[in-house]
């Protein structure tokens, strides 16, 4: 009964974000080819992280990542990724341009649907398409989507996957 809920609510977000054009392939940006700088927003405790920066060190070991911890479920997460999201826009506007993040990664490992709900809130979701920094989402693992998906520049099935997508071989 609950997960009928919850996946009502989700329904009726995607639609309402989908009116609004949020999901519009035309507004998606593309990936820089080879970053120098990386934002990562995610939490340091889960396995996420560990695997974010062990496909970025292996692929190149001179890649600056900055990284903006949050919780990633429960209560507060929503907010915390939002604030994440928002600063690393504020604080990228304030360097040179040549000092720039030039990629966003926002996500998680996976989990069940309650686990992975802040992803599919509407603060996140608006947070990540107002983003001036080209946001990949890597919330969860090959079968789970979210809005944060939906609305993000690409998707990315895994986060070792979105280390991959933005530093290519």
């Amino acid at each position: 009964q609950g997960l009928g809920s919850l996946q009502l609510a989700l329904e009726q977000l995607k639609a309402k974000l989908q009116k609004e054009g949020l999901f519009s392939p035309g507004r998606k940006r593309p990936i820089p080819g080879l970053p120098s700088r990386i934002g990562v927003v995610t939490s340091l405790q889960g396995a996420a992280i560990k695997d974010i920066l062990k496909v970025l060190d292996r692929r190149f070991k001179d890649i600056q990542v900055i990284i903006s911890p949050v919780r990633v479920q429960g209560e507060g997460a929503k907010e915390d990724i939002t604030q994440a999201i928002e600063e690393m826009n504020k604080f990228n506007n304030a360097l040179p341009k040549a000092g720039r993040i030039e990629v966003m990664i926002v996500g998680r490992g996976g989990g069940s649907i309650e686990d992975l709900w802040a992803f599919n809130e509407e603060i996140v979701a608006r947070a990540i398409y107002q983003s001036r920094i080209p946001v990949v989402s890597a919330v969860g693992h090959e079968r789970d989507w979210t809005i944060a998906d939906l609305v993000a520049d690409v998707r990315a099935a895994t986060p070792s996957v979105a280390a991959e997508i933005v530093l290519p071989e």
